[in-house]
């Protein structure tokens, strides 16, 4: 196989290897369509997860199934798949305790260009089929089908970890393509008021398609001195984290969350940054603001239900599309708008249509 790949810290080229070996309960792929991630960028440029050397990169894709293994029941070749960013093993202690995400160890659900070779190739290998895949609703278009890999799950899950309600006050913090995913969960949940903290002229025109009620520039200072002035001093019930300045982000949004809120990080942080927040700006530890941070779950039920939101007309991802680009050797030109994230740029997805 073929497979566009980090070289090593700051480098990247196509690579190629041999073909994954499949297990009884695993499946093999080839993409439909690929977009590349700001996690990607993380991992290549900003030694976030550490060095990796000759490892194919990509976590979000959709495909075809090539082959699978003799145990995996619901599905054959020439099916076309969803495939989650996170594809945990099921029988593992982690995942039957609810942390599918971290089977395995920290982080360990998230297989593709951490543990193992990402979707980045005209092969990938996808462990147990069966909880992890799902059937790509028919007619849907590849590209959106990619959001449904991360996009998608990550956002809706920051909405999850904060538990948001109808009627709620919520700030999200980043728009992101993962905030604005965060935003329209915001709004699934029934939220009332959202301010959506970011200033790109495309991102805060698709955050106000979403359903942001309020825009807030943090060129125009402190962001949580701004939502305090908005709402009377009063605060938000929810701050959803997708983005910010990864050291004072947490600080400010204690400092803006109502005693007794609470707040859902799933921004990719830099493993050698640290976060800091003043014990005065969380009550000095007592104000009962909970902050939570996870990495999105997958499988197979929580893909299927999040693509009932889309084929029911309840979620368009698309809005989220900026470039496309067809051909599978356009993967870099697609991974270096996220590296440089020009301003017109929102989600960039490769369609590759021209894999055997």
């Amino acid at each position: 196989m073929r497979g566009f790949a980090m070289i090593g810290p700051n480098e990247t080229g196509f690579i190629e290897k041999d073909d994954p070996k499949l297990g009884h309960r695993d499946a093999l792929v080839k993409p439909l369509a690929v977009a590349p991630c700001t996690s990607d960028i993380h991992t290549v440029y900003e030694n976030a997860i550490g060095p990796r050397h000759n490892m194919i990169l990509g976590h979000e894709a959709c495909g075809e199934i090539v082959a699978v293994g003799d145990e995996v029941k619901d599905f054959k070749v020439g099916d076309k798949v969803l495939v989650p960013a996170v594809t945990p093993d099921w029988s593992d202690l982690n995942s039957q305790a609810g942390f599918a995400s971290h089977s395995g160890g920290v982080l360990a659900g998230w297989k593709f260009s951490n543990f193992k070779d990402g979707v980045f190739a005209t092969r990938f290998h996808v462990n147990d089929a069966d909880g992890n895949l799902a059937h790509m609703p028919e007619g849907m278009d590849p590209g959106v089908a990619c959001m449904l890999s991360d996009m998608i799950p990550t956002g809706f899950h920051a909405d999850e970890m904060a538990h948001v309600e109808f009627g709620d006050t919520v700030a999200v913090i980043g728009i992101g393509p993962v905030g604005l995913m965060a935003l329209r969960g915001a709004v699934l949940h029934g939220a009332g008021r959202i301010f959506a903290v970011g200033s790109r002229p495309k991102t805060v025109e698709v955050a106000k398609k979403y359903g942001a009620t309020d825009i807030v520039d943090y060129h125009n200072g402190d962001i949580a001195d701004q939502i305090l002035k908005l709402t009377d001093n009063k605060g938000v019930d929810r701050v959803l984290i997708a983005g910010g300045d990864t050291e004072h982000t947490f600080d400010q949004a204690a400092r803006m969350t109502k005693p007794g809120g609470s707040i859902g990080n799933v921004a990719y942080l830099n493993g050698n940054h640290t976060i800091e927040i003043k014990a005065g700006d969380w009550g000095v530890g007592m104000s009962n603001i909970t902050i939570d941070g996870g990495l999105m779950p997958g499988g197979r039920l929580r893909m299927e239900k999040l693509a009932s939101l889309i084929t029911n007309g309840r979620l368009d991802p698309s809005l989220m599309i900026t470039h496309k680009f067809h051909g599978f050797e356009k993967i870099p030109d697609a991974l270096e708008l996220m590296h440089n994230k020009p301003a017109d740029l929102i989600k960039p997805v490769v369609y590759c249509d021209d894999i055997d």
